[in-house]
């Protein structure tokens, strides 16, 4: 019997993390081609929490540039399981938009002057912050994404799955192998660090 496409994808991708742990050269490139359209997903949704720079930047470039990252980090991180591997991409994704941000929307950018109506993703599961209705300001959405850059381990990877990959809570719980009641805490427990450190930034 044949198993259901996204175990067989999953499994496949475990095995060409084993591949690669073992020592084969040839498993990275293997790795990265068998989860791009994946990774093109994630690219793309995550994107979409950076409503502003969608003015300047096209997709394909953010996913072209993060591949280019992960395919560096892949050099130097052990990654041991799938949920690690997606996790480290979505930190390189996150730091091609953050630069991208801020060669746009630093004090030299082109963007600086120009005003964006755009709202970052919105879902069920991952609704965070109000305050990146105006991304063209630096100290708003930009600095969000920072700051959810600082989140301790566990509480990031809800964020990724929530926020970034779009799951809802039930579905990030499933995924995570953790109880609804574990996500929902470590969710608000984010939230609240993320509430803390925007505004401890506009303070200081």
């Amino acid at each position: 019997m044949a198993l259901p496409p996204e175990v067989a994808f999953e499994s496949q991708l475990q095995s060409l993390i084993d591949q690669k742990l073992a020592g084969n050269s040839a498993a990275t490139e293997s790795l990265l081609a068998h989860a791009g359209d994946r990774l093109l997903r994630l690219t793309r949704t995550m994107f979409r929490g950076f409503p502003a720079l969608r003015r300047w930047e096209e997709t394909d470039d953010v996913f072209q540039n993060s591949m280019i990252r992960l395919h560096r980090a892949l050099a130097e991180v052990k990654i041991e399981s799938v949920r690690h591997f997606f996790n480290l991409a979505a930190v390189q994704i996150r730091r091609e938009l953050l630069d991208m941000a801020k060669k746009h929307y630093g004090p030299e950018g082109i963007g600086t002057n120009h005003h964006s109506d755009g709202h970052p993703a919105d879902d069920k599961g991952g609704a965070i912050h109000d305050k990146a209705a105006e991304p063209g300001d630096l100290g708003g959405w930009t600095e969000f994404h920072v700051q959810v850059g600082k989140l301790p381990a566990e509480e990031l990877e809800v964020v990724n799955i929530l926020y970034y990959e779009g799951l809802t809570q039930e579905e990030a719980a499933k995924v995570l192998g953790i109880s609804f009641r574990t996500l929902k805490r470590r969710w608000q427990s984010a939230k609240v660090r993320l509430h803390e450190g925007l505004n401890r930034d506009e303070r200081g």
